[in-house]
């Protein structure tokens, strides 16, 4: 028993050294990498690259700066709701960008209703009013008045203001018994006080001066016009 113990371990000593000097081969996932470099082909011409460095990438990207958009051209730029002293101010805070003509300001339309009008709708021309009003006096209508100084109702025939609109409908409602009864009411606008600025062929430089202006007035707006 003695006898077979001492063989094996001698045996097995004999593998291992074996083993040790490569007569029995090599594993190749278990071989150490001085080990793996000695069997490779020209292993003394290989040679490391570097990685590029973040920092050049980086330099790469900034290099390419991106400008911010000029402001858009407007053909026709609003700017308004102005009180009468804000309009001023603006004015003398434009004037140095010398628009010219291609400024102008207006008195933005009325909101609230001061009034209620009955009236004859516009006959087109004076001759044509002239022929309504003689038809009204033959039935006994005399308060009545051509207008021709309101653009929307030009020759037109007034029939009567009135505060309220049920004093209109009243005053509707006689005439339509007399025979009347192409005649209407409506309201009427009391006129605004508050201004805006129209200004036309202004390129992005301009319109950023101005809309920079613009932002010190905190209750106007800015619009894009026709």
């Amino acid at each position: 028993m003695l006898k077979f113990i001492f063989w094996t371990l001698l045996a097995a000593n004999a593998a291992l050294y074996a083993y040790g000097q490569g007569y029995l081969g090599h594993f190749s996932g278990n071989e150490r990498e001085p080990a793996r470099l000695q069997h490779q082909l020209n292993a003394d011409k290989l040679a490391l690259i570097a990685a590029p460095k973040a920092g050049a990438a980086v330099a790469s990207a900034l290099a390419a700066v991106v400008k911010p958009a000029a402001p858009a051209a407007a053909a026709c730029l609003e700017i308004g709701n102005f009180v009468l002293a804000d309009a001023l101010r603006f004015e003398n805070q434009v004037g140095p960008l010398n628009l010219g003509d291609r400024q102008s300001r207006h008195n933005l339309p009325g909101t609230e209703i001061s009034s209620y009008i009955v009236y004859i709708p516009s006959q087109g021309s004076k001759d044509g009013a002239d022929k309504k009003a003689g038809e009204l006096k033959q039935l006994g209508v005399s308060n009545y008045f051509i207008m021709n100084d309101n653009p929307a109702m030009r020759w037109g025939i007034s029939l009567g203001v009135f505060k309220t609109e049920a004093a209109a409908q009243n005053e509707l409602a006689a005439l339509v018994k007399q025979g009347v009864h192409s005649a209407r009411v409506a309201p009427r606008l009391s006129g605004s006080k508050l201004l805006a600025y129209q200004f036309r062929d202004v390129d992005g430089d301009t319109r950023a001066k101005l809309e920079k202006i613009q932002l010190g007035y905190a209750s106007t707006e800015t619009h894009v016009c026709k």
